[in-house]
């Protein structure tokens, strides 16, 4: 999967760099209009509209829609944003964690102002001209009782964020990749994170899971946005944790990874930004599923009858000054 990060709306021409004021920053151009005109502040529409830090607007899509610009140009009229993918399903029987969604950022204080990104964030905002921009948010991943899949992609104003890994089965399934991976289930290796790679990162990678066949054992955590998933044994691998921005005014993580499930023992917490917690023995133990626009990967089960944590949906946020 390419990365999307240099795809252009309506295949105007890119700008890397733009200096003003006395800074550099990058920055690209989208939209439908023609370079050269008088700058103009962004307005827009299209999902919740919340004002912060009295000049900006944040756009936060917790489902499908359409950033509508209706004015916007030069150097005034640029954006940051962040897409989160979904998170994964678990694993079930000692399962693995499942990774978080795709964690992406863009954050240029003479831009957007002096709020406090993660450490993901890219140093290129989008100069953006009328027209609309399709915003998809990631659906969870599934898992048992259904079949184990990645969390779905979130893409937004030419940012793709891939689905979360799901995690690994037993001891015959790894951990899938993903934007982070799932971990491993018991006696298996947790996948690859920044699954396609992308620059910063994406992710990390999950978690592997050990134990024996029969007998005892626990799945790794799912990778998170910033920390990868530890290895299970005696207990579940714990979920890696999310990035935390406040782009929208609050500090809030997202996209932290799955804990692993266990057979003989207690389940592994769920990454901070969402993650679920893995299923322990004691009760035949469910996974966690991750928390809604989140994008938190699901936590593994500790057995093959109980239900696996399902992965969180996913979200998009886009900011720019206003006035």
């Amino acid at each position: 999967m390419r990365d999307l990060k240099n795809k252009l709306t309506s295949g105007k021409n890119t700008k890397n760099t733009q200096t003003r004021k006395g800074k550099s920053f990058g920055y690209q151009v989208l939209g439908f209009g023609s370079g050269g005109s008088a700058d103009a502040f962004i307005a827009a529409t299209g999902g919740t509209i919340t004002t912060v830090d009295t000049n900006y607007k944040v756009h936060t899509f917790n489902g499908n829609g359409t950033f509508a610009v209706t004015a916007g140009a030069g150097a005034i009229s640029v954006a940051d944003y962040v897409v989160v993918a979904a998170g994964g399903g678990g694993g079930s029987y000692g399962g693995g964690g499942a990774g978080a969604g795709g964690y992406r950022e863009s954050h240029v204080d003479a831009t957007s102002g002096p709020y406090t990104a993660s450490p993901l964030a890219s140093s290129t905002s989008i100069e953006i001209l009328p027209g609309s921009y399709p915003i998809v948010i990631g659906a969870g991943g599934t898992g048992h009782p259904v079949t184990n899949t990645n969390g779905g992609v979130s893409s937004g104003l030419g940012i793709e964020s891939a689905g979360g890994g799901f995690g690994g089965r037993d001891d015959n399934h790894n951990g899938n990749p993903g934007g982070s991976a799932g971990g491993g289930g018991r006696r298996t290796n947790g996948g690859t994170g920044n699954t396609p790679p992308v620059s910063p990162a994406q992710g990390t990678n999950g978690g592997n899971g050990v134990g024996s066949h029969p007998g005892p054992g626990a799945g790794g955590g799912g990778g998170g946005a910033t920390v990868a998933g530890t290895a299970g044994g005696p207990v579940g691998g714990n979920g890696g944790n999310g990035a935390t921005s406040s782009i929208n005014g609050s500090a809030v993580a997202r996209a932290g990874g799955g804990g692993g499930g266990a057979s003989n023992a207690g389940g592994g917490n769920g990454g901070t930004g969402g993650g679920g917690s893995g299923g322990q023995a004691a009760n035949n133990g469910p996974g966690v599923s991750g928390v809604t626009n989140t994008g938190g990967g699901g936590g593994g089960a500790s057995d093959d009858s109980s239900p696996v944590g399902q992965g969180g949906p996913g979200i998009v946020m886009i900011r720019y000054k206003f006035q």
